[in-house]
């Protein structure tokens, strides 16, 4: 849901509107100074008119102002109450997968049913075919098709299954195929879907460390101006005195109350608290959850970007594209070894070989007996795979693997490793490929050559990030080699190879030593030290309980790229502020030196002339009263014109932090003077002509 459909959404207006004027409520006014002292002013001012129009004078001025003061408030509370809205319309869209369903709970070996609210954590539950999954939990036994359309909006289902890090599943979504166990780890109203509903709605959003700072100057700068008015009354008496003349019906009151809401940072400080919803709604468009306003912050203050090469770089799906014989061997030879040595290999790289085997050299393995041949799996511990294929001849072992550990095993069965094959393997690996060995019996057959494409684009991503001073980091298991020259193609800053979780752990650790903000993504139990210890952990949806625990955001689409759109989101939201607060205040400043002259025009004239402090009156306002009233007009309608701005952020820009300072300053800054000088003056032709004053 963007900007501009929030507005044409009429139900989300309706509800904003009748918010704001909940708002109005002294105890919610109190949490915001700025606004609480606009709603003061508003307050005294409605007195003051009252009090006139008691004593039968005039009271049309005053009132005005007042009318306006309120608008002022009632502005500010929309803004907040309308990204309120669009997260309320998201937390009603999430509430509706939130069905309390039946569970089939596992209780001393017998199955019962109960409701899904009286589930507690760790009961084991059962789900099949067609079942909603009654609670959020890590699947024990068993593997599913699951669909998460109703918490992702992805309508592709997902295989969960028992162990590796594919195991946890949501409450509400729905079991398409198979059976599986389930443990339940949330108690009822503490789920992923309950606390995401939290988030959204608002109700547990707390206000971020800058946040608090930008609040505290506001306060501060709003003391300043209150100060400087209060003293001019006192100037004025003085003058007034001095020159002979009577102010007291120019600086009255609802003037100078007028005057302090016009110069304190009204601004700012009635969209400050939108700016800060719509960061995370942003993000929740984008299908990442932020467990709070402070990671969304943090993520605008990054500086280290820690990646996985596999899916996030590359495109994760390694392709055959050459083979390479070992001396006196045959090309097709160690292709027709290499397809039998990958006919039960299900992985993507595995079905390449096969098919590349085939486009080559027309090979097809139709004379392999699957009844003669017992196919050795992948292990982690192996690093290889094949088939042993009983013929009349004996037993032909075939394996292909990594080149160390085809290495052993051909040196194990007294074979020898040519040194030709050991350097293509390390040639392979220069030009950032994967080399696969394959070897017959002691054998040596030569190299595959798989290919791990980097993404179109990311290259120049990191550039832009660069601009912005973000150092890049790609982790991978990889060699150093092949490690070394992917992140040579793709433009990272550095890179880890042969990781393990304690190293990234380590690293993210050294380099918050060093004075920087780190984030990075994982998916698995072995990542959640590291995402705890991240700045900023982004956890993957499709990753395990303990992981999506441990980070302080979640990815719903499992997109490790996403983490370069979320470090985006987090530099939107600061230089929306940023740049809303540069404007804010040059705003101030320019309505001071647009209504002062105006208000002290006539001091110290002369047989009804001007005075010379007229001369200062560039805009020539007509009169002391419409330039305050023009003042406060503007100052209320300024707030619904930047709204749209607000909750849609300015627009991202790579730039390090000096060159948005420069910018904010330029254009926010010298729009933030410039645009009150023409506000007021057009609102002080029309209320003049309309006869307002």
């Amino acid at each position: 849901m963007n900007s501009t459909s929030t507005f044409s959404d009429k139900n989300i207006l309706k509800q904003a509107l009748a918010e704001s004027f909940v708002k109005l409520d002294p105890r919610v006014q109190w949490k915001n100074p700025v606004m609480f002292i606009t709603w003061l002013g508003a307050v005294v001012v409605t007195g003051v008119t009252f009090g006139r129009a008691g004593q039968g004078e005039s009271f049309v001025f005053e009132m005005q102002i007042a009318l306006w003061l309120w608008f002022t408030v009632l502005f500010a509370n929309f803004s907040e109450a309308l990204a309120e809205g669009r997260g309320k319309a998201q937390a009603d869209a999430m509430k509706k997968t939130r069905a309390h369903t039946m569970a089939r709970r596992i209780q001393n070996g017998r199955e019962e049913s109960v409701a899904s609210v009286g589930l507690r954590k760790g009961d084991i539950v059962v789900c099949e075919t067609g079942d909603v999954i009654p609670g959020d939990g890590e699947v024990l036994d068993g593997i599913a098709t699951v669909d998460e359309s109703a918490i992702t909006g992805e309508s592709a289902p997902v295989v969960r299954e028992a162990g590796g890090d594919r195991s946890a599943v949501t409450g509400g979504t729905r079991v398409i195929s198979d059976r599986i166990m389930v443990r339940i780890t949330a108690d009822p109203g503490s789920s992923f879907l309950d606390r995401m509903i939290s988030l959204v709605e608002g109700a547990k959003r707390q206000r971020t460390p800058n946040e608090i700072a930008l609040g505290i100057l506001l306060v501060a700068l709003t003391g300043v101006f209150i100060l400087a008015v209060v003293t001019l009354k006192f100037f004025a008496d003085f003058a007034a005195e001095g020159a002979g003349q009577n102010l007291s019906g120019v600086v009255t009151l609802p003037v100078l109350i007028a005057l302090i809401v016009c110069l304190i940072p009204t601004t700012i400080g009635g969209l400050l608290s939108a700016i800060g919803i719509s960061g995370m709604d942003r993000l929740i468009r984008k299908n990442v959850i932020a467990k709070s306003g402070r990671a969304v912050e943090a993520a605008g203050d990054i500086d280290v970007l820690m990646l996985d090469k596999t899916g996030t770089i590359t495109l994760g799906n390694r392709m055959a594209s050459e083979f390479f014989p070992a001396p006196g061997v045959s090309a097709q030879a160690l292709a027709e070894v290499s397809q039998l040595a990958s006919l039960s290999d299900e992985t993507p790289e595995g079905r390449s070989i096969v098919v590349l085997a085939k486009q080559l050299f027309s090979l097809r393995a139709t004379s392999l007996d699957p009844h003669h041949a017992v196919f050795i799996p992948f292990t982690a511990q192996t690093r290889m795979s094949g088939v042993d294929i009983k013929d009349p001849q004996g037993v032909r072992i075939l394996r292909k693997g990594a080149g160390d550990s085809v290495r052993k095993h051909v040196e194990s069965q007294q074979g020898h490793f040519p040194l030709e094959v050991q350097a293509t393997v390390e040639a392979v690996a220069r030009q950032g490929g994967t080399p696969l060995v394959v070897s017959e019996g002691n054998r040596v057959m030569g190299v595959i050559f798989l290919k791990d494409i980097v993404k179109g684009g990311i290259r120049e991503r990191f550039a832009e990030l660069r601009r912005m001073g973000i150092r890049t980091v790609m982790v991978t298991g990889d060699n150093p080699l092949t490690a070394a020259a992917i992140a040579a193609e793709a433009g990272v800053d550095d890179y880890m190879a042969q990781a393990t979780p304690e190293m990234k752990l380590q690293r993210i650790r050294e380099e918050q030593q060093k004075g920087h903000l780190v984030a990075m993504t994982g998916d698995g139990t072995n990542d959640a030290p590291a995402l705890a210890q991240a700045d900023v952990g982004v956890a993957m949806n499709t990753g395990t309980q303990a992981a999506r625990e441990a980070g302080n955001m979640v990815d719903l689409d499992s997109n490790p790229t996403k983490l370069i759109e979320i470090v985006e989101t987090g530099k939107q939201l600061l230089m929306t502020r940023g740049s809303l607060t540069t404007f804010s205040i040059a705003n101030d400043i320019a309505k001071y030196f647009a209504i002062i002259p105006a208000l002290f025009g006539g001091l110290y004239a002369l047989q009804g002339q001007e005075g010379p402090l007229a001369a200062l009156n560039v805009m020539g306002l007509s009169s002391p009263q419409s330039a305050v009233l023009s003042a406060v007009i503007f100052n209320a309608l300024i707030i619904v014109v930047l709204i749209p701005l607000a909750l849609k952020g300015v627009k991202y820009r790579a730039m390090g932090a000096n060159k948005i300072l420069q910018r904010n300053l330029l254009v926010y800054g010298g729009g933030g003077i410039l645009v009150p000088f023409a506000g007021i003056k057009l609102i002080d032709l029309l209320i003049v002509g309309l006869g307002l004053v």
